[in-house]
């Protein structure tokens, strides 16, 4: 941990952190910066990865490889939808990490394919629910928060917002039967929904980005949808959100639209940027400052309830070699079906 670090955790005083693959080197390296970090910041924090399987895999260099989710959906066994969670559960906590950003719940639509690949399921939202429901469920048993992605969906994509806004022209209407369905129906079961940085004109009127959309996020996901647990926009160091808006202003926005937490994952500049600019509009905006303050008593209310895991045992090497095991296990059961029925 870099004294930069320290000194922007323990002056921040954040509501959580998110790890990547490249700040995770080998299992008890990983525990002890949770572990560390959690010791700068008085409040449990959330300590968050995104570890799907496949193509979004932050412990391959730990762990091994796990399968992606397009891999476990082709066995069309419930039982392994759910273990997939449960494996991938067990791992995030024995690393020392309480929430993991997944599943992903976008439809496996032809023009998303390029960019999302393994990451979706099905087209169909039913089978896209059932594969969703069953991981969430083993996340939740191994004691790990999950959540819902990329509301209100990419599935009709064909750009990759990490460098691209998207612009999905689809119809309320569509929309709502199809992509908004998973978000629907399991509204009281994601702990979190992450918010995408795709432009939806036809819902919206403009080309916004979601992540910085009332209509979005207050008026569809809060009102319509009912959904109460919490709302985060996607990174917001991506290109498709910092091509049209600077980070100060996408803060701003970004919790003005309805979201309860900012989501920065790489240039400490940009999380001072943000920061600052959210401090100096709520000082300022007395309707802003009264949307931060519900923010901030949803995200501490949600807190409490749950009863943040904080690292508090350190990852016995006889536990990672479990883990491992379990991970190629997995696959190797999901290899030979597939050798199975392309035999049958």
């Amino acid at each position: 941990m870099s004294s930069e670090f320290r000194e922007m955790l323990s002056g921040i005083q954040p509501g959580g952190l998110v790890l990547f693959a490249r700040n995770i080197k080998a299992p008890q390296q990983t525990w002890e910066l949770l572990r560390d970090g959690q010791k700068l910041v008085s409040m449990p924090m959330f300590l968050c990865v995104d570890m799907e399987g496949g193509k979004v895999d932050r412990f391959r260099n730990v762990l091994g490889p796990s399968p992606s989710a397009a891999d476990v959906f082709a066995s069309g066994d419930k039982t392994l939808f759910y273990r997939h969670g449960k494996i991938i559960g067990d791992a995030v906590r024995a690393l020392g990490f309480n929430t993991d950003f997944a599943p992903v719940v976008d439809l496996d639509f032809k023009a998303s394919r390029v960019a999302l690949a393994s990451r979706t399921v099905s087209a169909n939202p039913k089978e896209t629910i059932r594969y969703a429901r069953a991981f969430l469920q083993g996340l939740s048993d191994a004691g790990v928060l999950g959540c819902g992605k990329h509301f209100p969906g990419l599935g009709e994509g064909n750009l990759d917002s990490h460098y691209d806004l998207p612009v999905i022209k689809k119809s309320w209407k569509k929309l709502w039967d199809q992509d908004l369905v998973p978000y629907r129906k399991m509204r009281n079961e994601f702990p979190f929904v992450l918010v995408s940085h795709a432009a939806y004109p036809a819902v919206t009127g403009d080309n916004k980005p979601a992540s910085l959309s009332r209509k979005l996020i207050s008026d569809v996901l809060r009102k319509k949808i009912r959904y109460q647990g919490l709302i985060l926009p996607d990174d917001m160091e991506m290109g498709a959100l910092l091509s049209t808006t600077s980070i100060e202003d996408a803060a701003i926005e970004t919790l003005r639209a309805g979201s309860d937490m900012l989501l920065i994952c790489r240039n400490y500049e940009h999380v001072q940027l943000a920061y600052d600019s959210v401090l100096w509009q709520a000082q300022r905006d007395r309707e802003f400052a009264s949307r931060v303050s519900e923010a901030y008593r949803r995200v501490i209310a949600f807190k409490k309830k749950v009863r943040l895991r904080r690292p508090t045992y350190p990852p016995k090497e006889a536990r990672v070699q479990k883990l491992s095991r379990e991970l190629w296990e997995l696959g190797e059961q999901l290899r030979l079906q597939a050798v199975g029925k392309e035999t049958a």
